[in-house]
């Protein structure tokens, strides 16, 4: 049995709940809202069946090229966490279960018009890139007991750290009071900009015929818009931009009184946002951290060698610790620590893929 179809239906799912979130957050629909609930709901069952499923696949596969290996090393290595392709994948996974616990804990539906698009975003790189999805053989460098550990708690606590920045971003939008406050600027930028990239890749997407879908992401992204040939397009793309980011800008804070008229208070998206923080820190401390030093040492014979990859990561630590340094010893509240969350974020997304896919080093396995 194949875990493709699975997986098609549950990026389907996850997708039109993406739309129908965000149409009960404008609208404030109840209907609305437990429509997008259970479509979320029946995505991360399908996807939940296609990961099992891709990991019995990978121990057959595993096994039929070392017939030798123990059942619980052959378990190990046949993880789904091999590549960029499973990877993005356990990542939606991760993203959508602390999702779906937050929701049903707090009972709001509102953060899934925060966090879903960036389910979209990593389904809709998956299909941009030119990832492969067939199931390949374990690169000796990866051949080692420490691949499930290393990343599946890395990506539980970048899934932590998406959650919180949903939450952060909600949260700025709450206590935004004026369209001139710098927090609210930064938001919109932020925001706008994520917006932006997600519809340029869709484009890319829709522009691109079967055989070019194959190459490397490098070779396409977001040549259908700012990167393309044609500076009359590039410019076109540039200014659409700039006036959605101003409109998003200029309409964004309504966005406030929509939260509110949902029972969303700022207090419960600072705590959402604090306790993701919380959880995914030591996540990606333990897993991320230390049991990658302990793995490279193992493979490379040194715990740090100051690769890209190493050396984002630790950046991402810092700006996490100093969300948590700034909260506990310097009693930070509000906006600082909200625009730190926001920061986190996109330092996780340069670690993960721009390292990936823009940076050379020991962790460029990673982009295949």
């Amino acid at each position: 049995m194949s875990s493709s179809l699975f997986f098609d239906i549950s990026a389907g799912a996850y997708i039109v709940a993406m739309i129908i979130y965000v149409i009960y957050l404008v609208a404030r629909n109840r209907t609305a809202g437990v429509i997008a609930t259970a479509l979320t709901v029946f995505g991360f069952v399908s996807q939940s069946t296609a990961l099992i499923t891709r990991w019995v696949n990978s121990y057959y596969f595993w096994t039929a090229s070392n017939p030798t290996s123990e059942f619980i090393e052959s378990l190990l290595r046949a993880a789904p966490l091999r590549n960029l392709y499973e990877s993005l994948i356990f990542f939606v996974w991760s993203l959508i279960l602390i999702h779906l616990i937050i929701e049903f804990k707090y009972k709001t539906r509102s953060l899934g018009a925060f966090v879903t698009p960036l389910t979209a975003l990593a389904l809709l790189f998956i299909d941009i890139s030119g990832t492969s999805k067939e199931i390949q053989p374990l690169i000796p460098a990866l051949q080692s007991n420490w691949l499930l550990f290393h990343v599946l708690l890395s990506f539980l606590g970048y899934a932590a750290f998406g959650v919180s920045f949903g939450a952060a971003a909600a949260y700025i939008i709450m206590i935004s009071e004026s369209r001139k406050e710098k927090a609210y600027i930064f938001w919109s930028l932020i925001i706008g900009i994520f917006l932006v990239v997600l519809v340029g890749m869709g484009v890319d997407f829709m522009s691109l015929s079967a055989a070019e879908r194959k190459e490397l992401i490098q070779s396409h992204f977001l040549k259908a818009t700012f990167r393309n040939e044609s500076g009359g397009v590039a410019a076109v793309s540039w200014l659409l931009s700039l006036a959605f980011i101003f409109a998003l800008w200029n309409f964004g804070i309504g966005l406030k009184k929509i939260l509110a008229s949902l029972s969303v208070t700022p207090r419960m998206l600072e705590d959402i946002e604090y306790k993701s923080i919380a959880i995914g820190f030591p996540l990606f401390t333990l897993g991320g951290l230390l049991m990658g030093a302990i793995w490279a040492n193992s493979a490379w014979g040194k715990y740090w060698s100051w690769d890209p990859k190493e050396t984002w990561s630790l950046i991402t630590w810092f700006v996490y610790a100093l969300y948590l340094h700034a909260r506990f010893v310097g009693g930070w509240r509000g906006k600082r620590v909200a625009i730190l969350a926001v920061i986190g974020f996109v330092a996780v997304v340069f670690t993960y893929l721009g390292v990936n896919l823009v940076l050379s080093g020991l962790h460029a396995y990673g982009s295949g």
